[in-house]
């Protein structure tokens, strides 16, 4: 006697669809609990396992907490906006709004095929008018709060895609920046864009990070991306010029070890600078720079650089300091200027070897090489015999009194540029009169709806391909003259807030964000208790996603601070190799094919059984069969004689696992949990009676 899934997975399928029996209702007498998977971006490849593994984790503890009386939400939408649509539409001329509901509607045949319990009625996609139309309405409170402003910035711009793109859209090939999809040339370039100012929200993005149940090194990621900085800003000036320039330390007790000064290439005095004799070099210089990204200018590698034929006083001992340009310094990180101390900075003290500068020991306790550790100050002045925290405190107080300089924190994180050169996206509810005013659209004019594309071929402008839509372009509001935007929101707009909309998908559509019925929903769901997804996302849509929650806390619209008390990374389901599974390599599995052969249940089995629920873990068929196997002997039991008299030893085990998997769900260690199922069912085959 064997398991028919094949039967039994397509009825109850398809009756836990059709009954919503995973609807979630309002009921104020249990305890909520909201898990959530991080939704996918439906391409034209399907769901993938990697996919199932982290959505079977979601469904064990939805029906775990279902089970235990709490009143569960489980809802599923799409991230569907975004590069790759547009990318397909240009290349077949098809129109990316159907190409991406098709695809959505497969990825959702496919996770109801999985046997996943899901509150269909509460599914949205970014790409629906009326969920993006408060996305635009959020972009719209955001610049009524100075938080969106249109700024100069640089950018990574690649013409063949003819976007901006993000740094992790970007990939390094023989030196040279190149787009991660197509791997088109892509060049640093000045622009103006739409940008979030995430920065002002750093320090309560930092602070706020302890409080929350999350793997430590994804928060230890967004604490590096962050990076936070306390010392001070110290002005130098440049010899026989009026010219000054601010650069920023960590270490304000080291500057009478200062022996060179570092500009950014970027840095807006470096042509100022520069003597006649070294400015070809200067220039040279300067245009291979634009050639790197900022990981491969950070890179531990052989520090280049240029000297620019001047010099900067030191201000604490008023001595001359020559003036480098190097690619190692970032133009926004600090002020884009270095004090360089090569006795106690390794970066600084290799550079300095490498270009013959100066190096001057300023604190006990150096032997080969740079001294970074604590020890007393000597060679320092006013600071000799302190160590380092309190040399530290004095030359800022020396710094503040004679106004040379200033204690001081920075940031490694950079404002969030929010403008993409793309058709498929969020547009942007403003119109710009004819004197360049902005002009933002009225709540009754939103959503602001994209326009139907034939040519979806970027302009040849730098602008997106929306500037080729004049009749959309061109407009009159409130009687002016204006051109709308033609730029549009990034893939990561929708996907900063999509968990909020799930609590507001009703049948008529959204509930109002900015209503009190919506509060109510919003108070009484949020923050998500368990949120499931990959590592990659660490820097990108989770801190995107707190940035956003802990404005609309601050415009009063829910009162959450934090979007994800719970986070858990699923690990990776590799080839059988060990490998990352590709199309390219062959190695990729389809569940639809595992579905087929062996069913969804032997799927789900076999993914939480294969290790650690955040481990990564290699592919193997022999070990699908043997859940199918369990499955079969589960099966099998349902044919044994049921007797009344109690059997105290199957009782005991029974207890046991019943103990041993609630404990373990509770830990998300379903490996173990199925563990102990396994013994369970092995005993009563021993016995042969239930």
């Amino acid at each position: 006697m064997f398991y028919n899934y094949k039967e039994i997975e397509k009825k109850w399928q398809t009756y836990w669809y059709e009954q919503k029996l995973f609807k979630t209702q309002e009921d104020r007498l249990k305890e909520k609990f909201y898990v959530l998977d991080m939704f996918p971006y439906p391409s034209a490849a399907g769901l993938h396992v990697g996919h199932l593994e982290g959505y079977t984790a979601t469904d064990i503890i939805s029906r775990f907490k279902r089970m235990q009386g709490y009143n569960v939400l489980h809802p599923m939408g799409w991230d569907a906006f975004g590069l790759p649509a547009e990318q397909y539409a240009l290349a077949t001329g098809k129109d990316p709004r159907s190409f991406t509901y098709e695809n959505i509607a497969n990825f959702k045949k496919q996770i109801i095929e999985s046997g996943k319990g899901i509150d269909w009625d509460r599914e949205l996609a970014t790409a629906d008018s009326n969920y993006f139309k408060w996305t635009q309405w959020i972009f719209k409170k955001m610049y009524q709060h100075g938080l969106a402003v249109l700024k100069d910035v640089e950018v990574n711009w690649c013409e063949g895609l003819g976007t901006v793109l993000a740094n992790d859209e970007i990939e390094l090939v023989d030196g040279r920046m190149v787009s991660e999809r197509g791997n088109y040339p892509v060049v640093k370039k000045a622009m103006r864009q739409w940008v979030l100012r995430i920065t002002a929200y750093a320090d309560r993005l930092l602070e706020d990070l302890e409080a929350l149940d999350w793997p430590e090194h994804l928060k230890e990621m967004q604490r590096n991306w962050i990076g936070k900085s306390n010392g001070a800003m110290i002005k130098f000036s440049v010899d026989q010029s009026d010219e000054t320039f601010d650069v920023f330390t960590t270490r304000p007790d080291t500057i009478y070890g200062a022996t060179y000064c570092v500009l950014a290439p970027e840095h807006p005095l470096v042509l100022h600078v520069t003597s006649e004799d070294e400015m070809k070099q200067v220039i040279d210089y300067i245009e291979i720079t634009k050639q790197k990204n900022d990981m491969d200018r950070s890179m531990d590698k052989t520090k280049t650089g240029v000297f620019t034929g001047s010099y900067a006083i030191n201000p604490l001992n008023h001595k001359k300091v020559p003036i480098w340009i190097a690619d190692y310094v970032l133009p926004h990180y600090g002020t884009g200027a270095v004090m360089a101390v090569p006795a106690h900075d390794e970066r600084d003290f290799e550079f300095a070897q490498i270009h013959g500068l100066d190096i001057v020991e300023v604190i006990q306790g150096g032997a080969d090489g740079a001294f970074t550790g604590d020890g007393l100050h000597f060679n320092s002045g006013i600071i000799d015999g302190l160590y380092n925290e309190d040399a530290k405190s004095k030359i800022i107080e020396f710094l503040e009194k004679t106004k040379q300089g200033y204690g001081h924190n920075t940031y490694k994180i950079r404002d969030w540029v929010f403008s993409r050169q793309r058709y498929w996206g969020e547009p942007f509810p403003v119109i710009y009169d004819q004197q360049g005013e902005i002009h933002i659209l009225d709540d009754e004019d939103l959503p602001l709806e994209l326009p139907i594309l034939k040519n979806m071929r970027p302009s040849g402008t730098g602008e997106s391909p929306l500037a080729n839509a004049t009749d959309w372009l061109n407009v009159s509001h409130h009687g002016i003259k204006g051109r709308r935007d033609t730029n549009t929101m990034p893939q990561l707009a929708g996907s900063s807030w999509y968990f909020m909309g799930y609590i507001l998908k009703n049948h008529l559509g959204m509930i109002p964000l900015d209503s009190e019925e919506a509060k109510k929903l919003l108070d009484k769901w949020l923050p998500v208790d368990l949120y499931v997804g990959g590592t990659e996302h660490a820097v990108g849509h989770l801190l995107y996603s707190r940035f956003w929650t802990k404005f609309l806390h601050d415009i009063g619209l829910i009162s959450a601070n934090e979007p994800f008390t719970k986070l858990i990374n699923q690990g990776m389901i590799l080839g059988s190799d060990h490998s990352k599974m590709s199309k390219s390599k062959g190695n990729g599995v389809n569940p639809d094919e595992i579905f087929e052969s062996h069913g969804a249940d032997t799927l789900r089995l076999y993914e939480m059984f294969m290790g650690p629920l955040d481990a990564d873990k290699p592919w193997s068929t022999e070990s699908l069969n043997g859940a199918k196997k369990f499955l079969d002997r589960v099966w099998r039991i349902f044919e044994f004689p049921i007797i009344k008299e109690e059997v105290t030893d199957l009782r005991q085990i029974y207890h046991q696992t019943i103990k041993k998997v609630t404990e373990d769900y509770e830990k998300l260690a379903f490996n173990t949990a199925i563990s102990q199922m396994m013994i369970f069912v092995n005993e009563v085959y021993k016995k042969q009676t239930v």
